[in-house]
């Protein structure tokens, strides 16, 4: 059975840098895409970056330039590089991936950010 698991967040201030990973394990392939989605509270889930198998990238508007997404396939792992943190990306952070045609979630990861 396949299971996704995020690695701890934390509290930064603003300016400051956090990097996520996320684990999938139990499966004898690797993921074919990995993506990262934030909740903040009271708002609905939203998309924050993708990362393909071929390693081919794309990002939501508001962290393009400060985000990167990237991936470790011999260890079936997905990072998330948060650099210049702002309050409004205070959020619980959630990994997916996608392996052959079934998506995967991490249970979430707080992210907060102080102003």
């Amino acid at each position: 059975q396949v299971q996704v698991a995020e690695s701890r967040g934390g509290l930064v201030q603003a300016g400051e840098s956090l990097r996520l990973s996320c684990a999938a394990s139990g499966s004898t392939v690797s993921f074919n895409v990995g993506d990262w989605y934030r909740q903040a509270r009271g708002k609905q889930r939203e998309w924050v970056a993708t990362i393909t198998n071929s390693g081919i990238t794309n990002y939501a508007g508001s962290v393009e330039g400060r985000f990167t997404i990237s991936r470790d396939n011999a260890k079936g792992t997905v990072y998330l590089q948060m650099n210049s943190l702002k309050p409004e990306d205070t959020a619980v952070y959630y990994c997916t991936v996608l392996i052959q045609g079934t998506r995967y979630w991490g249970p979430g990861t707080q992210v907060t950010v102080s102003s």
